[in-house]
């Protein structure tokens, strides 16, 4: 893979991920708890996650040859749905609406739902984990964007150990900014996502 596409990959996983967008919910779900039940739930959930991004990104092409929907139409939508989530990130929807998701949990243990699903292998990142894959072919590509994966879900896990650290130097400003910046960046990858697959179609340049 070459150097650039390993950095869109990373970026676009990161954005969709939202370590700092996530650190916060995981801080609200665990209110009360020791740091040991933190590590576990923390530990569990993005092992979860991670479990299954890999498995989309590895089937997830072939699930869609099986039911008729080709790459490039996947591109477009995928591009469609990321551009939506940009648009929430940029209007600040997009948390009001994972802590609304967060809090309808009263379990004891929140790491499968709603961290692992949908907080952290939702929509958006199944949508993401496929395009990537199918944007770099090959055994190769898919242990890069994998591995890519893999390490993003590393920071996503040590967020969830510093979320109270983070909260503190960040604040509830400091969090909306980088939310807004991050939510342009994807804006600007789904756009380019959607001009893959039309260029798939042949209906571009």
């Amino acid at each position: 893979m070459e150097s650039a596409a390993l950095i869109t990959t990373f970026v676009t996983l990161l954005i969709v991920l939202d370590p700092f967008a996530l650190a916060p919910l995981f801080l609200a779900l665990t209110r009360g708890m020791d740091k040991h039940m933190r590590r576990l739930i923390a530990i569990r959930s993005c092992l979860m996650g991670a479990i299954l991004l890999c498995l989309f990104g590895a089937f997830g092409e072939a699930v869609l040859g099986f039911i008729g929907i080709s790459m490039p139409a996947f591109r477009i939508a995928g591009g469609i749905l990321l551009f939506l989530t940009a648009l929430d990130m940029l209007f600040q929807r997009r948390t009001a609406r994972r802590e609304d998701t967060a809090g309808q949990e009263d379990h004891d243990d929140p790491s499968i739902f709603p961290l692992a699903i949908p907080l952290i292998a939702g929509p958006g990142a199944i949508a993401t984990i496929i395009l990537l894959t199918g944007e770099n072919e090959g055994l190769y590509g898919l242990a890069w964007v994998l591995g890519t994966m893999l390490f993003v879900m590393l920071l996503v896990f040590i967020s969830f150990l510093s979320a109270g650290l983070l909260e503190k130097a960040l604040g509830k400003t400091g969090i909306a900014v980088v939310t807004r910046v991050l939510g342009m960046l994807l804006a600007a990858l789904a756009v380019q996502f959607v001009l893959d697959g039309l260029r798939g179609f042949g209906l571009t340049g």
